[in-house]
C-alpha cells in the first residue's frame, strides 16, 4: 500500500476503512516488531541492540516507519478507527532463552525459565510501553496490546514432526516465543503495571494461540494462576482448531487472526465451498459471532503481493505492482463491518432451512440483520419483531458487491425482501 500512487493508495485504503464504499473495518492489529530487517514481511525491532543487562539504559531506535505499519495506522485514524491492536510476536532475541527473536524460546525471567543475562521481564514491559508512546506521538493512539503471537505453534509443530519422524518442522523463521497460560499471565501482571505507571490507559489481551481448543486451556491455566485479572480481553486463531462453542470466560473474546493458506488465489464468492470463498467466510464470521459469541472477528491481512507465499489467499486484497485486485472474501466482512458499529450489541435473531442470520443493534438505535441464504434458490422471507420506520438492504453473491437491493417495511415493522441463491444481504433498519 506504502508504494502505490496515490490514486490506487486511497482506492485501496478507502476498500478497508471507508464506511460508505469499504468494508468499514474498525479495528487494526498491528505487529510490534523483534527483528532486525523487514526482509519476508518481518517487523523492526525498536531495541535491535542489546544494553547489555536487564537494568542498563535502552538505545531506543524509531525509523517514523515500523514497516509500513505507522502509514496505514495514521490512514485508519483518518478514517476514524479508534481501536489499534499492537501484538508482539516475540520479545527481542537478546532477552530470550534461545536467544533469537524466531525458532520459540521463552522471556528471560518467567518461573523456570532462567538466563545467564539475567531477568528481562520487566526490560520488556518498557520496550512494548516505549512503542505505544512513539506511536501516540505520531498521531496514533494504541488501544490495545498482546505480548504473544501463536505461543503454542512450537508445541504444534513439535507433535506434527513426531509423527512425520521428521524435525524439519520444529521451528519457526519469523518471531515467535512460547508460553502457557500460567507464564502469560506472569507477564501480562507486570505489563499492566508497567502501563499504569506510565498513564496510559491500554488493555491488555492474551495469548493469540493456535486454535480454539487451545485457547480454553490457556484460559484454564490463566484462571488456576489467578493471573486472568490482569487481561481486558482474551485473542485467538483458528489454525489448528475451529469455533465450537464460548470461551469460559466473561472477559471479550476476540478472533484475531485466520485465513485460508493453502488455497491458489481466488476471487470467487461461491466455487464449490472452497476454503477461499467469500461465502466461506460469511459462515466462518456468522459460527464466531454465534457460536463462539465473539466480540471480534479479523482476517489474517489486508494487502499483499503475488509473490509471497506462492500467491495464495491469505490475503483480502492483491496489490501486484500497481495493479489491485479485490476478493469477495473482503466484501463478506464488508456486509458486517460496515453496518454492525463498534458498541453495537448482538441480540436474538432465528432463522430456519438454509437460512441463517444474526442481528445487532448499534448505539445510534438502528439494528442491523445479516441474512445467509445456502440454498440453491432465492429465497424470499419477512423480518419480524423489529420496529422501525425505514429499510434498506444490500447484497454479496457472485455478481454483486454489496449492492443495493428492494427491501420494504410495513405499519408494524414487518421488513420483506429476499435473499439470492448462495447469498448474504444486510438489512439496516432505522427509526
Amino acid at each position: 500500500m506504502v508504494n502505490l500512487a496515490a490514486d490506487k493508495q486511497k482506492y485501496v485504503i478507502d476498500l478497508l476503512f471507508n464506511t460508505t464504499i469499504g468494508a468499514g473495518f474498525s479495528i487494526l492489529r498491528n505487529g510490534i516488531g523483534s527483528s532486525q530487517n523487514s526482509n519476508n514481511d518481518w517487523m523492526n525491532s525498536i531495541l535491535p541492540t542489546s544494553p547489555g543487562s536487564p537494568n542498563a539504559a535502552p538505545n531506543y531506535v524509531w525509523d517514523g516507519k515500523d514497516s509500513g505499519q505507522l502509514f496505514i495506522s495514521q490512514q485508519a485514524v483518518k478514517y476514524g478507527v479508534k481501536t489499534i491492536y499492537a501484538d508482539a510476536w516475540s520479545a527481542p532475541g537478546f532477552m530470550k532463552t534461545n536467544n533469537n527473536d524466531a525458532n520459540g524460546g521463552y522471556l528471560c525471567g518467567l518461573k523456570g525459565h532462567s538466563c545467564s543475562s539475567g531477568d528481562w521481564r520487566q526490560a520488556f514491559a518498557n520496550y512494548l510501553v516505549q512503542y505505544v508512546k512513539f506511536y501516540a506521538e505520531a498521531g496514533v493512539p494504541i488501544t490495545h496490546i498482546g505480548h504473544l503471537n501463536e505461543p503454542d505453534l512450537r508445541q504444534v509443530l513439535n507433535i506434527w514432526s513426531l509423527i512425520a519422524i521428521s524435525n524439519t518442522l520444529c521451528s519457526t523463521s519469523y518471531a515467535s516465543m512460547q508460553s502457557n497460560g500460567a507464564e502469560a499471565g506472569e507477564f501480562t501482571s507486570i505489563l499492566q503495571t508497567t502501563l499504569k505507571a506510565n498513564n496510559l490507559s491500554v488493555i491488555v489481551g492474551c495469548c493469540e494461540s493456535t486454535g480454539w481448543s487451545m485457547t480454553n486451556q490457556i484460559v484454564s491455566q490463566l484462571k488456576s494462576s489467578g493471573t486472568i485479572n490482569s487481561l481486558g480481553f482474551i485473542t485467538t486463531h483458528e489454525y489448528t482448531s475451529r469455533i465450537s462453542g464460548p470461551v469460559n470466560t466473561n472477559l471479550k473474546v476476540w478472533q484475531t487472526e485466520y485465513s485460508d493458506l493453502n488455497g491458489g488465489w481466488s476471487t470467487a464468492w461461491y466455487s464449490n465451498g472452497g476454503a477461499g470463498d467469500g461465502m466461506t467466510w460469511a459462515n466462518n464470521i456468522y459460527n464466531a459471532l454465534t457460536t463462539g459469541n465473539c466480540s471480534a472477528y479479523l482476517f489474517w491481512i489486508g494487502t499483499q503481493d503475488r509473490a509471497t507465499n506462492n500467491n495464495n489467499n491469505e490475503k483480502l486484497i492483491l496489490v501486484d505492482g500497481q495493479s489491485v485486485t479485490v476478493s469477495k472474501r473482503l466484501w463478506a466482512f464488508a456486509q458486517f463491518s460496515r453496518y454492525v458499529r463498534p458498541g453495537a450489541i448482538r441480540i436474538s435473531s432465528t432463522g430456519s432451512g438454509n437460512i441463517k442470520s444474526t442481528a445487532f443493534k448499534n448505539l445510534d438505535g438502528s439494528i442491523v440483520i445479516q441474512v445467509i441464504n445456502s440454498g440453491t434458490s432465492a429465497a424470499s422471507l419477512s423480518v419480524k419483531g423489529v420496529k422501525g420506520t425505514a429499510v434498506s438492504s444490500w447484497l454479496t453473491d457472485n455478481t454483486h458487491d454489496m449492492d443495493p437491493v428492494t427491501a420494504s417495511i410495513a405499519a408494524d415493522g414487518t421488513v420483506t425482501g429476499s435473499v439470492a441463491a448462495r447469498a448474504l444481504v444486510s438489512f439496516v433498519i432505522t427509526g
